[in-house]
């Protein structure tokens, strides 16, 4: 699910690699074929093999050096630098002009991702100025056809590098800002419950402790007013403790319409295409309450146990059906998530299932019916 930072990562870093290995192989065989035909002695030939494949390899390092906010890697970014600047002056001819362009490209673009881009634009005038001349000269060229191409290269591909990170970085950061919503959405809701329970215990408490020590002063000297007063501080436990019981089961208790909303929104974050059919009008809210544990709960195993890129869900007359494809491998054991959401189906008077339909697919359907 490419929506996933880590797996965008490997996707980003993994496909540049790719590149700078291809043109790697080309620019090893073109330097052998000119060695074998004799346009280019073996030893000069070697050499700039060495260089340019020195540069290549640095330049993954450079690269992951830039998404992962890693200090700049000045010490490679030089020492690649001379590789290039070297090597550029002992290309040959036979390579033609668009050697220079993708050497000095490629080691700008590696530049202009890990400073600030005064420097690069810098580090791209010198460049160019190195370039045209040494194309014009080669290749004969007129100096405007050779300041355009060569100019043109040098800013596509450091721009090109530098989308790459932007790319990343804002995917990195729309994951990180769900994740901290998240967390602030818990932390809200302990603070709620936690002020539930002050207001609604705080008082309580402070009574039953004074007519417990009332009670205990009296036992001595008034025996009735004693056991009154320890039977008002019964009846204020006994209400504090409704109260508390009133408050969990509120607050364990959820909308359906949310909870469906918030699990499309969570899975098509996740990289699953998600779609909802769902008629509730009809229903009980004690019903609305199991079918959205059931909501919740199906779409954390989606999350935990698959690699879905799809999900349907679908509510029609107290039955829900959750089909979801990406299950590989043998179906584990139902795990204690799904068992709990049956227990507490087959109480209320429902029923549960949840198995692999198709093995090719990998399609998984849940199914939870509750009471009409």
């Amino acid at each position: 699910m490419a929506a996933r930072p880590e797996l965008a990562r490997k996707v980003l870093l993994y496909w540049m690699d790719g590149m700078v290995a291809f043109i790697a192989v080309a620019f090893t065989i073109m330097l052998f074929s000119l060695a074998a035909i004799g346009t280019l002695s073996p030893g000069r030939a070697f050499l700039v093999g060495v260089l340019l494949l020195a540069q290549f390899a640095m330049f993954p390092f450079v690269l992951r050096a830039a998404y992962d906010d890693k200090p700049r890697p000045t010490v490679l970014l030089a020492v690649s630098g001379l590789a290039m600047l070297v090597s550029i002056m002992l290309i040959p001819p036979g390579l033609g002009t668009s050697t220079w362009e993708i050497v000095a490209g490629l080691w700008l673009a590696g530049l202009a991702i890990n400073v600030r881009w005064r420097v690069s634009v810098a580090f791209g005038v010198v460049l160019a100025a190195i370039t045209v001349p040494l194309a014009v000269y080669v290749s004969e060229m007129g100096l405007f056809v050779a300041l355009v191409g060569e100019g043109v290269t040098l800013v596509i591909t450091p721009l090109a590098m530098w989308l790459w990170v932007w790319l990343w970085r804002t995917i990195r950061d729309a994951h990180e800002s769900q994740e901290a919503k998240s967390r602030l959405a818990v932390a809200e809701e302990r603070l709620r419950f936690a002020r539930d329970l002050h207001d609604l215990l705080g008082h309580s408490l402070s009574v039953i402790s004074i007519k417990s020590e009332l009670a205990a002063k009296l036992s001595a000297k008034d025996t009735a007013r004693a056991a009154g007063e320890m039977s008002q501080v019964r009846e204020l436990a006994g209400g504090a403790l409704a109260e508390v019981q009133a408050a969990v089961e509120g607050y364990r208790s959820l909308d359906l319409s949310l909870e469906l909303a918030t699990v499309r929104a969570t899975l098509e974050a996740a990289g699953a295409r998600c779609t909802v059919e769902a008629s509730t009008d009809d229903l009980s809210p004690a019903a609305r309450a199991l079918l959205a544990w059931a909501v919740r709960e199906g779409a954390t195993n989606i999350l935990k146990h698959s690699t879905a890129t799809r999900c349907a869900i679908t509510i029609d007359r107290g039955v829900l059906e959750m089909r979801n494809n990406g299950v590989k491998g043998p179906q584990r054991s139902t795990g204690s998530g799904l068992r709990g959401l049956s227990e507490r189906l087959t109480a209320a008077g429902g029923t549960f299932s949840a198995s692999v339909t198709d093995s090719d697919s990998g399609e998984f359907l849940l199914r939870a019916a509750v009471p009409a």
